[in-house]
């Protein structure tokens, strides 16, 4: 089973987000902010990392410049998430090492391609 870590401050989106992942057979790690995401990236050593970019404490651009650049984390597949359409968006999640970027609100199928797609 594939261990998902899950980035969101957003309750109600990590919430629903995580029930319909372990639906589809993810086991589910749960962080609020980025500092979180580096320390549960490193302990819980997840196959895939869901990055919410607009997170508290912490960012998720700079949450993921530190995973990338830690040899613990760095060959951890990131996919950004974020509500942010414009490619200017985009970009600046790749430029800080996510290696996929899918918008909110969720579009579950389209996800689970992104996933599978790293997971494979």
């Amino acid at each position: 089973m594939a261990k998902i870590l899950l980035v969101e401050d957003n309750e109600y989106n990590r919430d629903m987000l995580s029930r319909r992942l372990i639906k589809n057979g993810f086991e589910i790690a749960v962080a609020v902010d980025g500092i979180e995401s580096m320390q549960l990236a490193k302990s819980v050593k997840p196959d895939l990392i869901l990055m919410d970019m607009s997170l508290p404490v912490m960012d998720g651009w700079e949450a993921t410049l530190r995973i990338k650049a830690d040899p613990v984390t760095r060959n951890i597949p990131v996919i950004a998430l974020s509500a942010h359409v414009r490619g200017e968006d985009r970009q600046k999640a790749l430029d800080a090492g996510c290696d996929e970027y899918d918008t909110k609100p969720i579009e579950l199928s389209r996800l689970l391609s992104k996933i599978h797609k790293f997971l494979e």
